[in-house]
């Protein structure tokens, strides 16, 4: 295989104005570090990465260029969550999420066939960030944006190729989208033995520490990180300090920029999330007296497992 019509697909995106850089050949992983810095729209640093045989897929640094994918998914032959029982896949989903919005399937944009289903191209909002979602919108419905990446048109895998479906230009992402991929507010707690503000800024505390150590995590301590920081919110959510609905959304967003990159997918991530809070939830905690909520002690020293708790890691990701 030469390089050539990876080259010219490369370029075709930097044109859009996409920044791009490479992809492992045949595979969607990063070929260098670094990939977000580095991606560009320069011609000749794209000519140096895809000259000769350098038959490098194409990635698409999504949040640089000013890009929101909207990740539609096969449903694999799996069954639905009951809210959207009927569905097959993420195409159904999105369909359902738009009909409950009283809007149309925001279909009419660059859309680009995928292995496992399609991404829809949306141009960000102005004055608008938003970050990489797994499972925030629906069942295989996922996100790319601010830190994250979507493999390009003309990229092969083993599994297939990526080709344009729709030759049009990107739409902006609708409002009704924009408003569900915005993350929720922190959830107003009763008070658990402090007084509500302080009890309430000291849960929040540890979400936001939790989550940062999640999005944060380098390749070798990703499943390690988000599985502690799972049963660490999930001793809150057995203590009815947390809803548990929060703390898998917050985890779910920390965790999605890892998605795609070095063999995590959303599947591994939302079962790591279930069994770290399964386990969480079986030691509860409550709030019944904590130092200063800018620097809440760690919730997760106590690794007592409990009978019957699958504590063993099952996921192939690190």
């Amino acid at each position: 295989m030469h390089s050539e019509p990876f080259l010219r697909a490369a370029l075709v995106a930097a044109a859009r104005g996409w920044s791009v850089f490479p992809l492992v050949p045949g595979e969607k992983r990063p070929a260098i570090r670094g990939w977000e810095q580095r991606a560009t729209v320069d011609r000749r640093q794209i000519h140096r990465w895809w000259s000769g045989e350098s038959c490098y897929n194409i990635g698409v640094a999504t949040g640089k260029s000013g890009l929101v994918v909207i990740d539609l998914d096969g449903g694999r032959g799996d069954r639905p969550p009951e809210r959207f029982a009927g569905a097959h896949d993420g195409h159904d989903v999105l369909a359902m999420l738009a009909d409950a919005a009283g809007a149309e399937m925001p279909s009419r944009t660059y859309t680009v066939t995928t292995p496992s289903g399609c991404h829809l191209y949306f141009r960000t909002p102005s004055g608008i960030s938003f970050r990489n979602s797994a499972g925030l919108l629906g069942w295989r419905v996922d996100s790319r944006a601010s830190g994250g990446y979507v493999v390009a048109a003309g990229s092969v895998r083993e599994q297939g190729a990526y080709t344009v479906a729709r030759h049009s230009a990107v739409a902006e992402l609708p409002v009704w989208l924009a408003r569900r991929l915005t993350p929720p507010s922190a959830p107003e707690l009763p008070p658990m033995g402090l007084p509500r503000r302080r009890s309430n800024a000291y849960v929040r505390a540890i979400v936001e520490r939790e989550a940062h150590a999640v999005a944060t995590a380098q390749t070798g301590t990703r499943h390690h990180s988000l599985l502690k920081a799972a049963r660490t919110l999930g001793r809150l959510v057995g203590g009815d300090e947390l809803v548990e609905d929060e703390a898998r959304a917050a985890l779910l967003d920390a965790a999605a920029g890892h998605v795609g990159i070095d063999g995590c997918t959303a599947a591994e991530v939302e079962q790591t999330i279930a069994d770290g809070i399964g386990f969480g939830r079986q030691l509860p905690r409550r709030i019944t007296d904590a130092p200063r909520a800018s620097h809440p002690r760690s919730t997760s020293g106590d690794h007592r497992a409990p009978s019957g708790s699958g504590n063993k890691p099952s996921s192939r990701w690190r």
